[in-house]
Formats: structure tokens, C-alpha cells, sequence
């Protein structure tokens, strides 16, 4: 029989960043309204139901002395060191990311050079063959870059690169917004190298849709609801969050249903669903309704791990943050094991919407 050649992850890594911020670091914090009224409410009850909603109750903050580029390079130092290979032997750099290197006391995004740039620089990467760059694709930029790097490696073009996903999201969020309490700081990082296999491994397949005519706006830049804010220049990131409930539940199961049965796979087959970490509850909805498109009302337990509630929304580094703690045994209950087959899906601003069917080594 004849070989053909699958993208396989042959090593992970993460960044958790040190600073711990709880819920009740919040209670003083000045609320706004989008219309710059202030928030006529106790911020007791403000954190109480944005727990209930979210399920977040904790996330990680970066020190001041630390950029995007410097915690994605900490994340592939693991990652490059797990997958045992020599890094100058890397095809490709590829590091997702939204918002470049943010200073701790200047929020004005620096993209000059790309962070991947940055980052094997760090590494001290000195093959000028090793080709690096940035991908902005919102919260599902680091699947999107597996994807990319799966084209790559099935062209023959490649063997082995190295795919980031890294995000100092709490220097870009509106110290003012209660939707600030969604986002938080981390890294995560996967080696992908190329297998040959008469049986299929690795990325089995692949599903990518951008919703740009009506659904663009969702997530954008915008001034903070404090009218008062004392640098009225910066923008935050904002979020019409009613809306992108409703997309995410209407499209999210449908996209991850026509990857898996672009596969060929049976969804009994599927051992975990690595989500997007954006809203406890809504992943939960969405794991419900992909099941539901199948005549399945209750997904099976434990199948979706979580980390939203201590972690927070990182956006692009969610999902290989969350990969690289099952497969280095940090989550209770949860373990990918030699053969079983996982689901990767995310959401996020554009509106874009990936999913991507893997088979463990």
C-alpha cells in the first residue's frame, strides 16, 4: 500500500503568565455603559452574573516587563525542547497573534518587525530558509496557521514548523467595559512535522468560513466607555457579546459538522473537542448542538475540557495552551492518548469560524 504524508504535532508548549487576577479585583473598578453613563449597579452583582454567564472566575495577567514576543518565544522553547528537534531545521515560523507588542505604558500595537521575526531571533535561529511570519485571523488565528502549515507540509514544500498562537489581551481591553473581565494574557506553541503513513495520522481534515458581510463589526477597536478616560487616543477591544452568542450557536455546530464528515470520521469516534475558550456557557451550547446535529441530546461527559474559568479567554493561544496541558498531564480527568481522534474549533473576530479533525500519532 502507499504511503501518503500527514501534518502531525510532535511537540508542545505553553506560557501561563504569573500574575493571578480574581473576580474580586474587580469590585472596584469604574463600570461604564456603551452610551458613557455609569453602570447603575453594585459591582458585586456585576462580577456575580458575569461568573454565572462566563464561568470564568480567574484569569492570567503578563508582568510589566513582558511583550507578546517574549512569552510566544518562552512557549516554543517548550515546545521545540518536547518535540526533540534541532530548531534550525524549522521550515516555517508561523505566529498567530491580533495585537503585535503592546508596552505596559503604551498601548499603540508595534508590528514592525512580525513577531515571528522576533521570535526567532530569540531562539537564535540563524537558517535564512527558516521563513517567518505573523497571521491576524482573530481568535482562531493559531488553527488557522495549523492549517496553514498542513498546505505547506502537503505540498512538500515543508517538514517541520513551528506554529504560535500568543496574546497580551489585558492591554488591549477597556479598563472600563465588564467585558474586560473576559480577556487574559498567555502563549502556546506546537511543532508540526511531516509523517508519511499508510494509515491516516495527524490532520485528517480541515474546515475554514469568514462571515465578513453582516457579521465584520462584532468584534472591533473602539474608545473606552469612560468618556473621562485620560488618553481619549487608545482603543480597546470591543465586543457586540448578545450577537456573537447567537452567531457562534447558529454557525460554530454546522462548521465543526462539515469538517467532521469532510473526514469521514464517526462522531462516536471523537474522544475530545478542544474548543475555543471564550464563555464557559457557550461552549457548553455549542458542544449541545453539534451533538444534537447528529440526534445525540446529551454529548458525552468529560468530553470538552476546560480552562476558561481559571485561565480566561487568551484567544489565539486557548487551544494549544489547552493541548499542551492534556498532553503533559495538568488536567484532571483528561488524557489524549496514541490513536484517538480530536476535534479543534474556534470562533472569533471577522466573524471566522475553523475546525480541524486530528488523529494522535
Amino acid at each position: 500500500m502507499s504511503k501518503s504524508i500527514y501534518s502531525v504535532i510532535t511537540g508542545t508548549g505553553s506560557y501561563i503568565p504569573t500574575q493571578q487576577i480574581k473576580n474580586d479585583d474587580f469590585l472596584t473598578t469604574e463600570f461604564y455603559e456603551e452610551n458613557g453613563s455609569r453602570l447603575n449597579k453594585p459591582n458585586s452583582e456585576i462580577t456575580e452574573k458575569f461568573l454565572e454567564i462566563t464561568t470564568i472566575a480567574e484569569r492570567q495577567y503578563v508582568t510589566d516587563d513582558l511583550l507578546t514576543s517574549d512569552i510566544a518565544y518562552f512557549a516554543s522553547l517548550e515546545a521545540i525542547k518536547s518535540a526533540n528537534i534541532d530548531m534550525e531545521e524549522l521550515d516555517y515560523v508561523i505566529l498567530a497573534n491580533n495585537f503585535g507588542d503592546t508596552q505596559s505604558n503604551n498601548r499603540v500595537p508595534e508590528h514592525v518587525p512580525a513577531l515571528a521575526s522576533k521570535v526567532k531571533h530569540k531562539l537564535g535561529i540563524k537558517n535564512p530558509e527558516t521563513v517567518a511570519y505573523d497571521l491576524t485571523f482573530g481568535c482562531p488565528g493559531w488553527l488557522q496557521a495549523v492549517i496553514q502549515a498542513d498546505y505547506f507540509i502537503k505540498s512538500g514544500d515543508a517538514k517541520k514548523i513551528l506554529v504560535i498562537g500568543a496574546e497580551v489581551l489585558s492591554r488591549v481591553s477597556d479598563p472600563h467595559d465588564r467585558d474586560s473581565m473576559l480577556y487574559a494574557d498567555g502563549a502556546g506553541a506546537v511543532i508540526l512535522e511531516a509523517r508519511e503513513s499508510d494509515t491516516p495520522i495527524g490532520i485528517l481534515a480541515h474546515k475554514t468560513r469568514s462571515d465578513t458581510f453582516s457579521h465584520s463589526g462584532l468584534l472591533h477597536m473602539g474608545k473606552s466607555y469612560n468618556p473621562d478616560y485620560a488618553n481619549g487616543h487608545d482603543l480597546f477591544l470591543k465586543m457586540n457579546g448578545r450577537r456573537l452568542y447567537q452567531y457562534a450557536l447558529e454557525t460554530v455546530p454546522t462548521a465543526i459538522k462539515a469538517c467532521l464528515d469532510k473526514s469521514g470520521v464517526d462522531i462516536k469516534d471523537i474522544k475530545k473537542v478542544l474548543i475555543h475558550q471564550a464563555n464557559g456557557k457557550m461552549d457548553d451550547a455549542i458542544l449541545n448542538r453539534f451533538y444534537g446535529l447528529y440526534d445525540i441530546h446529551d454529548a458525552p461527559e468529560d468530553i470538552m475540557p476546560m480552562t476558561v474559568d481559571t485561565l480566561g479567554n487568551t484567544s489565539v493561544a486557548t487551544l494549544p495552551t489547552l493541548l499542551d496541558l492534556i498532553l503533559k498531564d495538568k488536567m484532571e480527568k483528561h488524557e489524549i492518548k496514541n490513536g484517538d481522534t480530536v476535534i479543534f474549533a474556534s470562533v472569533g473576530a471577522g466573524m471566522n469560524i475553523n475546525a480541524v479533525i486530528y488523529k494522535m500519532e
